[in-house]
């Protein structure tokens, strides 16, 4: 069976149209619906269904579409690594996914320390919620994701390795104005009045579930598209936000971070396929443990220095 067809129906499963496909592979519309007619006639089942806003697989499709995704992943991998050895570049590129505020964080110090120690490597660095990259992990498309147990929680699999790096605790952050800037640690019920803004559905799962446990309720009445956006509407004075302590030491001028009173935290972990694991994703799991060990101090330090400041007013 030809990969083209393969990649079609791939391509058409991810964007639900065939125009949409065509547009992208640079085909005529008449020509995805022959690669695909093709493909149902070797299997003799149909993958594909039309609904209302375009197509879907059917049930057969569900069961093709990873085996089809898988087999091209490691097809482009074959290309890119004959390519590199005709160019004589070092070996295949390392593919490397983070969570925004772990890209933002401790991967790319991770990522520094390897390249000081281990020469020139060709590597990527692709952001993205954790269920999204454990998905890629497992297509094939990342050799390592470094990624958080935070609400839904990750899967289990075994075809993935899973390495715990520590649990990273989340602190609040306000505009520089703001009346407890400076203070803290703060008990959440001193910020039931605010406005809450969120960027993705975990960091608001444990807000949530950290205010309830206080009894309070966090009114999350803001969402951003992503953590720059967040934090723009912090500094705005528009709303307060959850992030991780990672990222605490690392935040714009016009915005500060407050340490909770037993604060919310997540786990941080790596994953990493169990077959044919990338040469330097070891090295790698070895410089993210240092690294995220590395920030634990810095945390400990500002929830000491927040606490030495001044009580909160009122609390």
């Amino acid at each position: 069976m030809a990969l083209t067809s393969w990649r079609t129906f791939v391509t058409v499963c991810r964007l639900g149209s065939l125009s949409a496909a065509a547009d992208e592979l640079g085909y005529t519309q008449s020509a995805v619906s022959r690669q695909i007619a093709r493909l149902e006639r070797e299997f003799g089942v149909p993958l594909l269904e039309r609904h209302a806003r375009g197509v879907r697989p059917t049930p057969a499709g569900e069961v093709f579409r990873p085996h089809a995704t898988a087999a091209l992943t490691e097809a482009d991998r074959a290309v890119r690594a004959v390519r590199d050895l005709r160019d004589g570049a070092p070996g295949r590129p390392l593919a490397v996914g983070a969570t925004p505020s772990l890209a933002a964080g401790i991967v790319p110090v991770a990522i520094r320390r390897l390249l000081d120690t281990a020469g020139p490597v060709r590597w990527s660095l692709s952001p993205g919620l954790s269920l999204e990259l454990y998905d890629r992990v497992v297509a094939g498309d990342l050799d390592v994701a470094v990624v958080t147990d935070a609400p839904p929680g990750l899967p289990n699999d075994p075809r993935l390795e899973r390495r715990f790096l520590g649990m990273d605790e989340m602190v609040v952050v306000l505009p520089v104005g703001h009346p407890l800037a400076g203070c803290g640690p703060v008990p959440v019920q001193a910020l039931a009045d605010q406005t809450w803004v969120e960027d993705n559905e975990g960091s608001a799962a444990l807000l949530r579930q950290h205010a309830a446990r206080a009894g309070v309720t966090a009114r999350i009445d803001l969402a951003a598209a992503d953590l720059p956006g967040k934090l723009a509407l912090v500094a705005t004075g528009h709303a307060i936000a959850l992030i991780p302590g990672v990222l605490a030491g690392a935040l714009r001028t016009d915005v500060t971070a407050v340490a909770l009173v037993d604060p919310p935290a997540r786990g941080i972990h790596t994953i990493t396929p169990r077959r044919d694991p990338h040469p330097c994703s070891a090295p790698l799991l070895d410089r993210l443990v240092t690294a995220f060990g590395a920030s634990r101090p810095a945390q400990a330090d500002y929830r000491a220095a927040e606490a030495d400041a001044h009580e909160v007013p009122g609390g």
